[in-house]
């Protein structure tokens, strides 16, 4: 129905779907385990009237979700429609040029910010995400086309090599790159990130120039 993009919206800015309003209802269906929609209203509604009891809500379960759906009416229609109300025509241009400059740029400057922007912008070569395939077999995040080959990139934390058996972990990494290299032709690197506040930097950034000069290698032969 038309109107329950609306009712959705409100629903999730007010909360009324929240554990805290509604119960945990994913953790009950899984307990309930019902083979209908009856007898999951049935188990719903049991579970429910525990909570109210346990919260000194002096309501029945149907009263009580009656009460979210007349508090969502009063949302929708008083506090949404008030906030309607206030948008200009200048609102709506702004926003949508907002949108398409300010906040784009905004998420290209937050990409960068992660290790695959700063690699990709270093680079400057297109990096792919490794299919699952290549992940699974060959422990790689991401790759490079150079040439006919391709170079995986494997991203890994700094306290990685802090890990317990890090010496085995490492063995069977190396030889599933191996096994890359042979099959692809390019190389495996592993960069290590580390976190400074909000953002992620390049632990190991000599890693660049030896993947530079890999794709030089790659492109001329």
């Amino acid at each position: 129905m038309a109107k329950e993009w609306i009712l959705n919206m409100a629903t999730n800015r007010w909360g009324l779907n929240k554990k805290r309003s509604v119960g945990p209802v994913s953790e009950w269906i899984r307990e309930a385990m019902p083979r209908s929609e009856a007898e999951w209203e049935a188990a719903y509604m049991s579970r429910l009237e525990e909570m109210l009891r346990e919260r000194g809500i002096d309501l029945t379960p149907k009263e009580y979700l009656r009460s979210l759906g007349e508090r969502l009416f009063v949302k929708v229609t008083e506090v949404v429609r008030a906030e309607i109300d206030e948008v200009t025509l200048e609102d709506c241009v702004t926003y949508i040029r907002n949108l398409v400059i300010q906040r784009t740029f905004d998420g290209y400057q937050r990409e960068i910010e992660t290790v695959y922007g700063q690699l990709q912008q270093q680079l400057q070569v297109p990096i792919e995400p490794a299919s699952d395939r290549l992940d699974r077999l060959y422990n790689v995040d991401f790759v490079i086309r150079a040439g006919e080959a391709l170079i995986g990139l494997q991203i890994k934390p700094v306290t990685y090599r802090q890990m317990n058996e890090v010496h085995r972990w490492q063995a069977w990494m190396a030889a599933t790159h191996r096994k890359f290299t042979e099959k692809y032709g390019g190389k495996v690197f592993v960069v290590f990130s580390v976190k400074e506040g909000r953002q992620k930097r390049i632990a190991n950034p000599e890693v660049i120039e030896e993947i530079h000069r890999e794709i030089q290698r790659l492109s001329s032969s």
